[in-house]
């Protein structure tokens, strides 16, 4: 902290109680200044021949009585004008940075001008600002906190503008040239204490991180904050990560956990204006912050009803950054009146929007042409490990929006297919999301089970979830059996022929290779068959493991491979069911439906339980 001792007289004020300030002097006093409620007794001398403002005060008194005035407006009040009073005296004027400002204005109402007396107390508290206030980073920081209170004055006389050139200047200056000095709010490290050593035992050289200055600057009130924050992005030279992170910390610091329905807070107008103000400081370059932070304030921009244009810029930054962020992070609450707990909407926006920066950043790039080589089109492609990333990142958030009971299927089911299946290299995650909403949700109908379970492709399923899946009595029988199916391919020693040799045909070769009978989506296995389906799929994999004999998916009848096929009938039954019609109308069997022309008829169907799918083509369960 800087002082300054104006004056070297020892002659002080003196109080009778709290509303009574007199000099201790022989002489007797010939003037009375009201200031509020505080009386000052003092002598017209050495007032008036410092303050042109008191001496017209004086003449134009035409009471009888004129050895009392009254201000009731000084900046400052009392404090202000006894400093002030003290300077007129040449009594020690302490100043600092707390008192300094008020001082200032003090005697700008009082009008002690150089006009007035050479050397007057303008000229000298403006000599302190400059030699000592603006070129210290706290008192600087300090100064600019006082002006609140005296905001008109301290605009008019620019002290506000000095003190937020001042500290933007300061934070804008090369780490390498800040000393330790710098801050009073961040908590000392070990190696600012001297406990961080070489190997040699000498003390190391502190290095000063670029964003030193962020905390001491979450001290200040959001208008000021921001004036500081415009001045340090003009002077262009803090990287943008280091402004993103300062936004960060001030936003975090200001802006409490708010959850659906906090309108009944009173300081939802504060709150507001800070996340508007927050956005409008955010550097246009992407990932000068992180996406969670972005979702931060898009998650409050929500509960605090902003307005649109500000959510639909946070959607697309987030949009463009989908791929940092978490589950959690995308747990945006609904607004006040919806039914569901989470806003899906939004989310889906997002992801909207990240596959429209996708295809948009796909620029073009023609290299020039090399040793007669035609120029190449270069097209950079994000879709690869990122839309794997943001595919795991959905189906998370699907499988975690899935346990509220009001979500309609549709928003489950548009968000799923707002992936592409490219991006999914395994189906395990929308596995766990389909079976979640199954659980939550167990009054759909036979069409709309058909639709969820449709966006899962059973290929595409890990053991470890196609040992779930058979296991698990939501998933309707024919989801069941594929997934038997493609496990029985999977156990197969062989390649991976087609179905149906005789028919040109494989099991995922097209949709005629799939039922078309709706009353038998949700026939159920019993008890009995299931458990003898999943102990023929464990004798599969144990004969694919030893080699010994052939898998049943192999296409081979001989009766030396009786012990790789399923024993009894059970296993045709359910097949039966899967692949032909409840009732074929020709009466024979065959199943004679114009969509499933590719199909085995009942004829078939030992033939049909041994082959295996190809794994070339998707299999759909629609």
């Amino acid at each position: 902290m800087k002082f300054m001792k104006l004056g070297s007289k020892p002659d002080s004020f003196q109080s009778e109680g709290n509303d009574v300030r007199f000099v201790g002097s022989e002489l007797a006093t010939d003037i009375v200044v009201s200031i509020g409620d505080v009386k000052f007794y003092l002598h017209k001398f050495p007032l008036l021949s410092k303050s042109a403002r008191l001496q017209k005060m004086v003449s134009s008194t035409t009471d009888d009585n004129n050895d009392e005035i009254n201000i009731p407006d000084i900046p400052g009040g009392p404090a202000s004008f006894e400093i002030c009073a003290k300077f007129c005296y040449g009594m020690t004027v302490t100043l600092n940075a707390y008192n300094v400002i008020a001082a200032r204005c003090a005697a700008e109402y009082l009008e002690m001008n150089e006009s007035t007396e050479k050397g007057n107390l303008i000229y000298k508290i403006n000599i302190f600002l400059n030699t000592s206030i603006f070129r210290s980073w706290k008192d600087s920081i300090i100064a600019l906190h006082t002006t609140r209170s005296l905001l008109s004055w301290s605009e008019d006389l620019k002290i506000v503008a000095h003190c937020i050139e001042s500290i933007a200047s300061k934070a804008s200056v090369d780490p390498s040239k800040v000393e330790w000095s710098y801050t009073y709010n961040r908590k000392k490290l070990p190696l600012e204490n001297g406990l961080d050593l070489d190997r040699n035992g000498v003390r190391k050289q502190p290095t000063v991180p670029k964003d030193w200055w962020v905390e001491d600057l979450c001290e200040l009130d959001i208008d000021f904050y921001k004036r500081v924050i415009v001045s340090i992005k003009n002077q262009a030279r803090t990287s943008v990560g280091v402004i993103g992170e300062a936004l960060r910390a001030y936003t975090l610091r200001r802006l409490p956990r708010l959850g659906k329905g906090c309108h009944q807070n009173g300081d939802v107008t504060k709150h507001r204006l800070l996340v508007e103000t927050m956005v409008g400081l955010l550097p246009v370059e992407r990932g000068c912050v992180s996406c969670g932070f972005l979702l931060t304030l898009l998650r409050a921009a929500s509960v605090l009803d902003c307005g649109e244009g500000l959510k639909r810029e946070l959607v697309k930054r987030v949009g463009r950054q989908l791929e940092e962020a978490s589950v959690n992070d995308l747990l945006i609450p609904a607004t006040v009146g919806e039914n569901t707990v989470y806003d899906v909407d939004v989310v889906m926006n997002i992801v909207e929007e990240f596959v429209m920066w996708g295809r948009g950043s796909q620029g073009v790039c023609v290299e020039e042409e090399i040793i007669g080589r035609s120029p190449v089109v270069v097209a950079p492609d994000i879709s690869g490990a990122l839309m794997v990333t943001v595919a795991n990142l959905i189906d998370g958030y699907l499988a975690e929006v899935s346990k509220d009971p009001n979500l309609p299927l549709s928003k489950f089911f548009d968000l799923a297919e707002m992936v592409s299946d490219a991006s999914r290299p395994t189906h395990d995650g929308l596995y766990r999301a389909i079976d979640m909403y199954l659980k939550v949700h167990p009054g759909l109908s036979k069409s709309e089970r058909k639709k969820i379970c449709a966006l899962m492709d059973c290929r595409e399923l890990s053991v470890d979830a196609c040992t779930h899946a058979v296991q698990n009595e939501r998933l309707p029988l024919r989801v069941v059996v594929q997934v038997l199916f493609f496990e029985q391919a999977r156990a197969s020693a062989s390649p991976t022929p087609n179905m149906h040799p005789q028919n040109g045909g494989s099991l995922g070769s097209s949709r005629s290779a799939t039922i078309n009978v709706e009353e038998e989506w949700d026939a159920l296995p019993t008890a009995e068959e299931l458990k003898t389906l999943k102990g023929e799929l464990a004798t599969m994999r144990l004969v694919g493991r030893k080699g010994s004999e052939r898998s049943i998916g192999s296409g081979s009848s001989s009766g030396n491979n009786n012990n790789a096929k399923p024993k009894g009938g059970v296993s045709k039954k359910i097949f039966s069911r899967l692949w032909s019609g409840k009732g074929s109308s020709n009466g024979g069997g065959e199943n004679s439906s114009s969509d499933t022309s590719g199909s085995p008829g009942s004829g078939n169907l030992e033939e049909s339980s041994k082959s295996t799918p190809s794994r070339n083509t998707r299999h759909s369960v629609s």
